[in-house]
């Protein structure tokens, strides 16, 4: 190789390296997460969540209203997040590893080994328990044994935000996230 192609590939992996740093929070876990720019592209919205049976008093089953029809999220009784509020806040800080529909293919995740967890892979997802989100989010991915780069949220977004989150994250999954 001559010097003359070696640095552009030298600068180029420089623009990477400090794309996917400044993209995954930079380190700067002081910096209010207000503070972050927005998102380049706009988020799709999330999946809708399948239908799920509710009893009828004649102990029929029936499908339960869809949440994309009404235009809201699907919300779980065991969470206390608002999954609306927890969608902007994945927006602003998760979709650039993660994606906007959880798919782990997010702008910046071309640069990182290991690749972002897939939110959207209900049956890796569904088996983790609320707290465990929860954790990764609040403490970073090393808390529990994963990726250093998964950088801890819980100082910038505060515990309810957190919950709003892992509320949003449950919307994601496929096969859907029941409640235990």
């Amino acid at each position: 190789m001559t010097k003359s192609m070696t640095r552009p590939l030298i600068v180029g992996f420089a623009l990477l390296a400090l794309m996917t740093f400044a993209a995954c929070g930079g380190g700067d876990e002081t910096k209010p997460a207000e503070a972050a720019p927005p998102p380049a592209v706009e988020p799709a919205p999330a999946p809708a969540p399948e239908p799920t049976p509710t009893e009828t008093p004649t102990g029929a089953s029936e499908p339960a209203p869809d949440a994309a029809a009404s235009g809201t999220l699907a919300s779980f009784a065991c969470l206390s997040g608002d999954a609306a509020k927890g969608k902007a806040k994945y927006g602003q800080l998760c979709a650039s590893c993660h994606g906007v529909a959880g798919a782990g293919d997010g702008v910046a995740s071309a640069g990182l080994n290991p690749k972002p967890a897939h939110h959207n892979d209900g049956n890796y997802m569904n088996a983790l328990s609320n707290e465990h989100i929860t954790k990764v989010i609040t403490e970073g991915g090393a808390s529990v044994g994963k990726s250093p780069m998964m950088a801890p949220w819980g100082a910038a977004l505060g515990p309810k935000a957190v919950q709003d989150v892992v509320a949003f994250v449950r919307t994601l999954a496929n096969p859907p996230y029941a409640c235990p």
